[in-house]
C-alpha cells in the first residue's frame, strides 16, 4: 500500500468492544466435601465469596452454581462458580459423577438451542458452559481413588480438566513429588486427557511448556493474613511453622493462578467452544440426521440435507403407515377369527342347552302324565272310600241306637235294684235304732227302780 489506511486499529477496536461487552468465565470445582474448594476459589480471586457450608448427608450429588460480577481496572468479569455438593459422600459412589456430566451437557444443550433459534441473541446470551474443571485430589500420597479416575475419564471429552492436589501442606515435599509422578503415570496409563497449556503461541510457549511439567499443581488456599518478617502475607499458620500461599517454595498456588487466570483464561474459553462444544454439537446434529457429505462423499448444503431428511422421513412415515395398516388388518382378521370361534362355541353351547332343555321338558311331561294318572286313581279310591265310609256310618248308627236302648234298660234295672237295697237298708237301720232306744229305756227304768229301793232303806234324818 502506498499510504495509511487505518485497519491497523482493528485489534484496538476488538479490544474496546470486548471490554465493553465484558467477559464470562465458568469454573467447575469437583472434589470431596471439606477438601478446600471454596477456600481455594476465594484465594484465587482474592475475594470472600459467600458460600455456606454444605451438609455431608445428601443422598445424591448436587451442583450449586453462583454467579458474581468482578471488576479489575476497566475489565468486567462475570464469574460463575459451580460447586459439587456431597461428591464422594455416598456409600455407593458408582454414579457420583453422573450429575456432573448431566450438568455439563445441559449447559451445552442450552447454548445449542439458543444457537439454533431463528431469532437468536448470542451477544446478550449468558454463556453458562463450563470453561475449566478444577479437580481436587486428596493428598493421600498413594494413588488416585477409583472414583477420581472414573470421573476424570468421563469428563475429559466434555471439559478442560486441571487436576490439583488440595491441602498440599499435609505431606512432605519428597512425598509430594512422588505423588505427582504417580498421579500423572496413572492418568496417562488410563487414557485420561487433562488440559495441556498451549505451546503454539511463541510469547507464552516456553512458560506453558514448563508449567505442563508441574502438573498436577499442589496448592494451599487461605484468606488469613499472617505477619512474616515485616509484611503481612496470606498463609496457614501451624504450631510448627507457617505455610505461605504465594510462596512457590511452599506450594504451586502462584503457578496455578498464573496459568489459569493471567495466561490461559482466553484459551480455556476458546477450547471450550471450539473443541468440547463442537464435539457435543456435532454428535447432536448427527443424531438429528444432519451431515456434511452425501452418500458419495459429496458436500451437501443445509437445504439438500433438509430435503434428504424430509424425503427420508416421508418414506419412513409411509412405511410405518403401511406397517400400521397391515398390522391393523392383521389384527382385525385375528379378532374376526376369535369372534367367529367364540360364535361357534356359543352356537354349540346353545344347541347343547337346547337339547338338554328338550330332554328336561320331555321328562317333566312324563312326570306330569304319571302324576295326573296317580291323581285320577287317587280320586277313584277316595270316592270308593267315601261310599264305604257312608255305609259304615249308617250301620254304626243303627247299632248305636240299639246300644242306647240296651243302656237305658240296664240303667232302669240298676236304679230299681238300688231303690230296693236302699229301702231294705233303711228298714234295717230303723229296726236297729228302735232296739237301741228300747235297751236304753230299759236301763233307765232299772236305774230308777234301784234308786227308790235305796231311798227306802236309808231314809233322811229329821231335824
Amino acid at each position: 500500500m502506498s499510504g495509511h489506511v487505518g485497519f491497523e486499529s482493528l485489534p484496538d477496536q476488538l479490544v474496546n468492544r470486548s471490554i465493553q461487552q465484558g467477559f464470562c468465565f465458568n469454573i467447575l470445582c469437583v472434589g470431596e466435601t471439606g477438601i478446600g474448594k471454596s477456600t481455594l476459589i476465594d484465594t484465587l480471586f482474592n475475594t470472600n465469596f459467600e458460600d455456606h457450608e454444605s451438609s455431608h448427608f445428601y443422598p445424591h450429588v448436587r451442583l450449586k452454581a453462583q454467579t458474581y460480577e468482578l471488576h479489575e481496572s476497566n475489565v468486567q468479569l462475570k464469574l460463575t462458580i459451580v460447586n459439587t455438593v456431597g461428591f464422594g459422600d455416598q456409600i455407593n459412589k458408582e454414579e457420583s459423577y453422573q450429575p456432573v456430566v448431566d450438568y455439563i451437557d445441559a449447559q451445552f444443550e442450552a447454548y445449542l438451542q439458543e444457537e439454533l433459534k431463528i431469532k437468536r441473541s448470542l451477544f446478550n446470551y449468558h454463556d453458562s458452559r463450563i470453561h475449566v474443571c478444577l479437580y481436587f485430589i486428596s493428598p493421600t500420597g498413594h494413588s488416585l481413588k477409583t472414583l477420581d479416575l472414573l470421573t476424570m475419564k468421563t469428563l475429559d471429552s466434555k471439559v478442560n480438566i486441571i487436576p490439583v492436589i488440595a491441602k498440599a501442606d499435609a505431606i512432605s515435599k519428597a512425598e509430594l513429588q512422588k505423588f505427582k509422578i504417580k498421579l500423572m503415570s496413572e492418568l496417562v496409563s488410563n487414557g485420561v486427557q487433562i488440559y495441556q497449556f498451549p505451546a503454539d503461541d511463541e510469547t507464552i510457549a516456553k512458560i506453558n511448556a514448563s508449567m505442563n511439567g508441574h502438573l498436577p499443581f499442589a496448592v494451599v488456599g487461605s484468606m488469613d493474613e499472617v505477619k512474616v518478617g515485616n509484611k503481612m502475607v496470606k498463609a496457614r499458620q501451624y504450631p510448627w511453622g507457617v505455610v505461605q500461599v504465594e510462596n512457590e517454595n511452599h506450594c504451586d498456588f502462584v503457578k496455578l493462578r498464573e496459568m489459569l487466570i493471567c495466561t490461559n483464561m482466553e484459551d480455556l474459553r476458546e477450547q471450550t467452544h471450539t473443541r468440547h462444544y463442537e464435539l457435543y454439537r456435532r454428535c447432536k446434529l448427527e443424531e438429528m440426521g444432519f451431515t456434511d457429505v452425501g452418500p458419495e462423499n459429496k458436500p451437501l448444503s443445509l437445504q439438500e440435507t433438509y430435503e434428504a431428511k424430509r424425503h427420508e422421513f416421508y418414506g419412513e412415515r409411509q412405511r410405518k403407515e403401511e406397517e400400521m395398516k397391515q398390522m391393523f388388518v392383521q389384527r382385525v382378521k385375528e379378532k374376526e377369527a376369535i369372534l367367529k370361534e367364540a360364535e361357534r362355541e356359543l352356537q354349540a353351547k346353545f344347541e347343547h342347552l337346547k337339547r338338554v332343555h328338550q330332554e328336561e321338558r320331555m321328562k317333566l311331561e312324563e312326570k306330569r302324565r304319571l302324576l295326573e294318572e296317580e291323581i285320577i286313581a287317587f280320586s277313584k279310591k277316595k270316592a270308593t272310600s267315601e261310599i264305604y265310609q257312608n255305609q259304615s256310618y249308617m250301620a254304626s248308627g243303627s247299632n248305636l241306637k240299639k246300644d242306647k236302648d240296651r243302656k237305658k234298660i240296664s240303667n232302669a234295672q240298676v236304679l230299681e235294684g238300688g231303690s230296693k237295697r236302699a229301702s231294705e237298708s233303711m228298714r234295717a237301720g230303723s229296726l236297729l235304732y228302735g232296739a237301741q232306744l228300747e235297751g236304753e229305756s230299759r236301763r233307765a227304768r232299772e236305774s230308777l227302780r234301784a234308786g227308790s229301793l235305796s231311798y227306802r232303806a236309808h231314809p233322811l234324818p229329821q231335824h
